[in-house]
């Protein structure tokens, strides 16, 4: 027994080396939405952001980062990330995150061999306006996409939030994740409006088509819905428009490809 202990010990030690520790890193985007100055009825001004920390560590001291932090032995990763987020931004964990990828290569943080998992996710901005800087942040902040890519990011993280932001874009074409930013019944403007700010680049030439594909695809099978009132008729909105726009809401059904 004590010479297989022995070898064990050789193996972890001499062998295969451990990293000098595995921290996580939390990619949250979210949706501002911002009512414009205007006389005539239209959209509210919307912008993808990203919540950022800056550090006051001696590490990437004062700079902008992700928020994260290293694992403790006793904690799976998925709460190491939840834990930092509360620790550094107050932010709970009705905040759903998901793994990215894992990052490393020679020299990306100054302290040792440190990989790093990072997380992600797009959520909803009523679940980040408690976020307050905390632990070994000095502040927390929600930038606009453009202005987070603007700054000198602390270590990777502009790799990192680089692949976050393809990851999302790829979810708001892949799921019905447009749902958590809509109210119940909306209009195609409004669903428009949400998949454009994640995706600038996605556009509707035909909007009568795309409506149909929506609706009566059978790939689809129906991701949208008219909305009606207690008779079956068509339910439409003048909030955003002087000229009534038909109501939809999105169906039970979950799509498990591209759907727009």
């Amino acid at each position: 027994m004590h010479r297989l202990s022995a070898k064990r010990l050789f193996f972890r030690t001499k062998k295969h080396r451990s990293p000098d520790g595995l921290p996580t890193d939390i990619c949250l985007f979210t949706i501002l939405s911002v009512p414009r100055a205007t006389k005539t009825k239209s959209l509210p001004h919307k912008q993808l952001a990203v919540l950022l920390i800056k550090r006051k560590s001696d590490t990437y001291g004062e700079q902008w980062a992700l928020p994260g932090g290293f694992s403790k032995e006793s904690e799976t990763l998925d709460e190491c990330a939840y834990r930092e987020l509360k620790e550094e931004t107050n932010i709970d964990r009705d905040v759903h995150i998901e793994q990215l990828k894992t990052y490393y290569k020679p020299g990306r943080d100054p302290r040792g061999w440190i990989p790093s998992v990072a997380y992600v996710s797009l959520v909803h901005e009523d679940l980040l306006k408690h976020a307050q800087a905390a632990d070994d942040a000095s502040d927390a902040q929600l930038f606009p996409i453009e202005e987070a890519f603007a700054l000198n990011l602390a270590f990777d993280h502009r790799e990192i939030l680089t692949d976050a932001l393809q990851r999302v874009r790829e979810k708001m074409l892949q799921t019905n994740i447009a749902k958590a930013f809509l109210p119940e019944r909306f209009t195609l403007s409004e669903l428009l409006q949400v998949i454009e700010t994640v995706v600038p680049s996605f556009k509707v030439n035909d909007r009568g088509n795309f409506e149909r594909r929506l609706l009566a695809t059978t790939r689809r099978q129906g991701i949208l819905e008219a909305a009606v009132d207690d008779s079956g008729q068509p339910v439409y909105s003048t909030e955003y428009s002087n000229s009534p726009a038909k109501l939809y809401r999105f169906s039970d059904f979950i799509p498990t490809a591209m759907i727009y």
